[in-house]
């Protein structure tokens, strides 16, 4: 097939998973970087062998079809936009806004253009979660009546040497973190309905606790410690945790509760890992791993296939079908976030004026399809 050529707004740390995994995938040919710093986009290209462009020759590049948008969040809808606007197909990091509006104007201005928008997170591709939706489907454990998630920790000042956006509006866990919690339940189990949540932040201010500003006290203005309940349109209730106020705790990551049995699906934030099933009369036990590719390491003992969804898109594109990572499930996600947001500012129950369809599951098959 055509290869699909890719360029990269942002050449921060995350380009670089970016720019290592993109030849793996058969749909890909990464050729151009751009940065608003062009000492950063030219350090990046020449790591890669790949040309460095200003942003604005990047979005006028004619051998440049999608264009990934890897700024930091405030600006992704700002960016995302410019890159529709060029008349190139458009991949964001998460999340791909930070609100409901400016998600709804890209899914506009998408649609008037006829142009494709994808999203991370695509980590619900990988191997064990596309188990755990297989074991669903196939009704090992009926209808899905509930469950549980946990995002827990004390939050990124004790290693990132510039911590301060993780503490203001737009950061938090719910928006930083629950994307990819979230994305794996609408995967799991189907759209939310509606969610309610309590929210707060423990600590007025945190201290950097590495870099040239260790000791430097950064405020916090948004939740750091929310606890909500979703409520999906299949009827189940699951409870998610997301906190940055947590010293130590013994949850686990994601556990769903089904009419006939329970399933226990690994952390979202990643591709692999061990799925377990729990049958009436029966002790919790491990389910043999299925050989799906996206499930094996290729990073020492680490599954990761970033850069999964943006190859499904790719195909999507050439297929005329719709990608998996869409922006009708990454708008959707927005809503479910900023509802969880929304609630625990009011004190109220919030319903979704969105909804999506579940994702296409994605077999073996399929993504041996994506592979170079």
């Amino acid at each position: 097939m055509t290869k699909l050529g890719i360029g990269i707004i942002g050449c921060g740390n995350i380009s670089t998973t970016y720019c290592g995994l993109a030849p793996m995938f058969k749909a890909l040919e990464l050729r151009a970087v751009a940065d608003i710093n062009m000492e950063t986009a030219r350090a990046r290209a020449a790591e890669y062998a790949l040309r460095a462009e200003t942003v604005e020759d990047l979005l006028r590049a004619p051998d440049i079809d999608v264009i990934v948008n890897l700024t930091i969040p405030e600006v992704h809808f700002a960016v995302t936009k410019r890159i529709l606007e060029a008349g190139k197909h458009a991949y964001s990091e998460k999340p791909l806004v930070l609100s409901l509006q400016e998600g709804e104007e890209l899914r506009a201005l998408a649609a008037a253009k006829g142009l494709y928008v994808g999203s991370a997170p695509d980590t619900f591709l990988g191997g064990a979660h596309q188990q755990a939706r297989a074991l669903i489907d196939a009704g090992d454990v009926g209808k899905i009546i509930g469950g549980t998630c946990h995002i827990m920790g004390h939050g990124m000042e004790d290693w990132h040497p510039n911590p301060d956006f993780f503490f203001q509006p737009g950061g938090g866990p719910v928006l930083d973190m629950g994307p990819y919690y979230i994305t794996n339940l609408i995967n799991l189990v189907g759209p939310v309905k509606s969610v309610s949540a309590l929210a707060t932040a423990t600590f007025p201010t945190r201290t950097i606790g590495s870099g040239a500003r260790k000791g430097e006290m950064v405020p916090v203005d948004t939740p750091t410690n929310i606890h909500a309940l979703l409520e999906f349109a299949n009827g189940a209730t699951v409870t998610l945790g997301a906190s940055w106020d947590v010293w130590a705790h013994r949850h686990a990551n994601m556990e769903l509760y089904g009419e006939n049995g329970s399933v226990f699906v690994p952390d979202p934030n990643f591709f692999g890992g061990d799925v377990e099933i729990g049958k009436p009369g029966q002790d919790i036990a491990h389910v043999p791993s299925w050989d799906h590719p996206f499930g094996k390491p290729n990073q020492e003992t680490r599954a990761n296939y970033r850069c999964a969804g943006l190859a499904d898109m790719a195909m999507a594109i050439a297929e005329g079908r719709q990608n998996r990572c869409n922006i009708d499930l990454a708008v959707h996600v927005v809503d479910v976030m900023t509802g969880i947001l929304r609630s625990g500012a009011e004190r109220r129950f919030v319903d979704m004026t969105t909804t999506c369809e579940r994702p296409t599951a994605f077999s073996p098959e399929d993504a041996m399809a994506l592979l170079a």
